[in-house]
This record gives C-alpha cells, structure tokens and sequence, in this order.
C-alpha cells in the first residue's frame, strides 16, 4: 500500500521542523527557530471495553507493505508494517502517515527527556551495575545516538467483585517439655511452641482499578517494556502529530483483548492483596477465588522510550529508558573475569581471616612494623 508522507516545515528557512523534548515545541535545526504546539482542552476519553471487542471480533487485521513517498526529497521507501511515523532514510525528514488500525491512538504522553539527558540517565543505571563489563560503561559516547520510540500502550479501568474460599489461621501457644544440654548434662525443659488453629471463612471483596498500564508492542520485550513503569498518565496530552516528529511511532501489535488478560494478571495480584487482609488473622490460604469484572474501559496511547542496543561475545542485549521518567530498564551482560576477581579476593579474605585467628602474633608484629614505618616517614 502507499502512502504520501506528511512533514512539518519551518516557516522561515522551509528546513523539516522536529518536536524538541527540551523546549516542548516544534525546533528547526538549521536556522534554530522555533513553533509552538498550541496546548489542547480536549478531554482524555475512556472506551467501552467489552463494545470495542464485540465489534473487534468481526474484523480480520492484515499486516502490510507501507511503502511511504517523502514529502522532501520525493525518495519512495518502505516503511516497518506497524509504524506510522520514522525519518526518510535518504534525507532524514520527519515522515508521518495515515493509519491502518481500527483502534488509534487519542492521547499520548509527549518526549520530555532529551538525547542528552538520556543518555545521562543510561550512563547512571550502568554505574549502579555490579560486575558489568567495562566495556559496557564506555558504551555510549557522544557521537552514538540512541533511537525514540512512541510505543503504543493500553490503558484498562475496571471494577471487580471477587467471591472466595479459604482459611484463616490464628497462632497460638502451647507449653511443651523438651530436653536440653546444659554445662554437658541433659536437662528437662518447659518451652511454649506456636501451633496454628485453621478457620474455614468465606467472604467477597471489591476493588477498583485505574490506567492499568499495558505495553502494546514486540519491538521491546515485554518484560523491559513492563519494567518501565510507572507512567504518570495523569499528563496525558490530547493526540497531535507534531510530537511525533523526528521519532519513529508504532501502531499496537498486541490487541486489546490479549492487552486486557495481561492487565488481569497485574489485577490479579492486588486482588489477592485484599483477600488476604479481609480473611485476617496471622495466615491465610485462599482455595478459591472467582472474580467478575465490570464497567471495563480501556484507552490507547502512546508512550515515549530512548533505546539502545549493545552487543557483548555474539549476544545482543536490549536496552530501553523512559523518556517521562528516566527509568532504565534492560538485558545486561555480566564481565566473568570481574566475578571470578571478586571471588578469588573473598577466599583469599576468608582464608586470611582464619589464619590470623590462629596466629595473633602476625598482627602484632605487622602492628610494631607499621608503627616503626610512621615514626621514620613522618
């Protein structure tokens, strides 16, 4: 299929204009200046989950060829099947077409780190990483740039009632004798052993989720993309293309049906939060647990993310930052050399330890050395 690709162009040098995270506006990087992208009231829109996948049902979605007609320089190139926004290879301008999904996107949350700072937060998170490759710390330098990404994401909102079985188990004590060695004679001795008395219970409990966060796409491992979290979605801003220019912004590759089981899992966990504080007591065990969901709603958006790539002994390891946030989450590679070094110190440590425990002479006399060599140098 092809598409005509649209861009925006500084008013005064017509240079492509670019969406700056640092001033929050459409920046010209020839002539500097400047446009503003004017703020939106529109209101941030929640969905009907269970119509959106009634009507989902009925439709097949096809992947296809985009191939993208740059509105610069006129090149004719192919575009990834699921993106809608990337930079023309052969020129570099801003490319942004139509879509090709039912579902679009109506909010997102804007870039609000720059390259720069990016990479400042990336160069952190490796310095708090024990036994990383020094190789890894010199990783990005000045002239590597990292990729940005609005990646789509589901946002779900739901109500539940949850019905369960289960026991609740109180401790208490009881007083035992027990034999004991004292000064190397057995002795009898009355101790108090905790036992637990178990209590069928039964009960019901509600809870109400807000944005559940689900990341919507396979360019990034969903467990790196899911460890990005938290997005501050209250900040949503209402759906423009002039934020996407200059990065490459991606349609939703898991649907919203697959998005919404991910979402019962994360709910899952707090559900199972609240049956234990309502069953009480010092232990609980949950038998069973049913749990319906009501007025469900979802939102698709679109979230900023820096990546990166770094290879290491024919491995390739996954990077990606949360351009709202700064949080850095990924794959990392571990210097066994640095491990084995550690470990070696360790022993040698334990096994000196020992040897001077046994010989308390060596301290002394190494005491009376160093004592000897401050006086002489000092």
């Amino acid at each position: 299929m092809k598409f005509k690709s649209i861009n925006f162009t500084c008013k005064n040098c017509g240079a492509p204009l670019r969406f700056s995270p640092i001033e929050e506006s459409l920046k010209c990087e020839f002539c500097q200046s400047s446009e503003t992208i004017d703020s939106s009231l529109e209101e941030i829109k929640e969905y009907d989950l269970s119509k959106a996948l009634s009507e989902l049902n009925r439709h097949q979605e096809k992947e296809i060829t985009k191939e993208v007609k740059c509105s610069k320089c006129s090149a004719t190139f192919k575009m990834n099947p699921y993106s809608f926004s990337a930079n023309c290879p052969y020129c570099r301008t801003p490319a942004i077409i139509e879509f090709v999904k039912e579902i679009t996107p109506q909010s997102l949350l804007p870039f609000q780190l720059s390259q720069k700072e990016a990479k400042e937060a990336f160069k952190r998170w490796i310095g708090s990483l024990w036994f990383a490759p020094s190789k890894l710390t010199k990783f990005l330098t000045d002239n590597e740039e990292l990729k940005g990404y609005y990646l789509p994401h589901w946002t779900y909102d739901a109500k539940t009632v949850s019905d369960y079985y289960g026991q609740r188990g109180d401790i208490y004590y009881v007083t035992v004798e027990r034999t004991a060695i004292v000064d190397g004679r057995e002795i009898r001795q009355r101790v108090q052993e905790p036992r637990v008395r178990w209590t069928p219970v039964s009960g019901r409990v509600y809870n109400e989720f807000d944005d559940i966060t689900i990341g919507a796409s396979k360019t990034i491992s969903y467990a790196i993309l899911d460890n990005l979290s938290p997005w501050y979605t209250e900040r949503l801003v209402p759906f423009n293309e002039k934020y996407l220019a200059g990065f490459t912004s991606e349609e939703y590759t898991i649907g919203l049906d697959n998005g919404f089981e991910l979402a019962k899992v994360k709910m899952s966990k707090i559900i199972y939060q609240s049956v234990r504080q309502d069953i009480g007591g010092d232990q609980q065990q949950i038998t069973s647990l049913k749990t319906d969901y009501y007025d469900t709603s979802y939102k698709n958006v679109l979230f900023p993310v820096w990546t990166a790539q770094f290879k290491w002994k024919n491995r390739t390891y996954n990077y990606a930052i949360n351009a709202q946030t700064g949080k850095v989450s990924g794959e990392r590679p571990y210097s066994w050399l640095k491990i084995a070094l550690v470990t070696v110190t360790l022993s040698s440590s334990i096994g000196g330890a020992i040897y001077l425990d046994k010989h308390p002479q060596v301290i002394e006399k190494a005491s009376q050395l160093i004592h000897l060599l401050s006086v002489n140098f000092s």
